[in-house]
């Protein structure tokens, strides 16, 4: 094969052909019906749920928190107060038992 021969095979190759019927491009697509379209969400609609819906959880979780530091805070102090009043009631004992001697 000569070289000129195999440079007209090589860009006859190398370019693409596009080519569409006119039927097939004029004809317009069938509704189907039952099916459903989607309305997308836009991103500021989802960005603003996905802020409260953030928002509402972490403010659930840090009032439990909160509330659960509060309960654990509430009982030593009023372990404590029971320990101080055995204390002054043993020394309201040991002053009744040294004034009546």
């Amino acid at each position: 094969m000569s070289s000129m021969a195999r440079t007209s095979i090589l860009r006859a190759s190398s370019l693409r052909q596009f080519s569409s019927s006119t039927t097939r491009s004029n004809t317009a697509a069938a509704p189907v019906i039952g099916v459903k379209t989607r309305k997308p969400v836009g991103a500021f609609r989802g960005g603003l749920f996905g802020f409260l819906l953030g928002s509402t959880l972490t403010g659930a979780l840090g009032y439990y928190y909160v509330l659960d530091v509060y309960r654990d805070s509430n009982s030593l102090l009023l372990e404590d107060l029971l320990h101080l009043q055995r204390h002054v009631s043993k020394i309201e004992d040991h002053m009744k038992s040294q004034e009546s001697k």
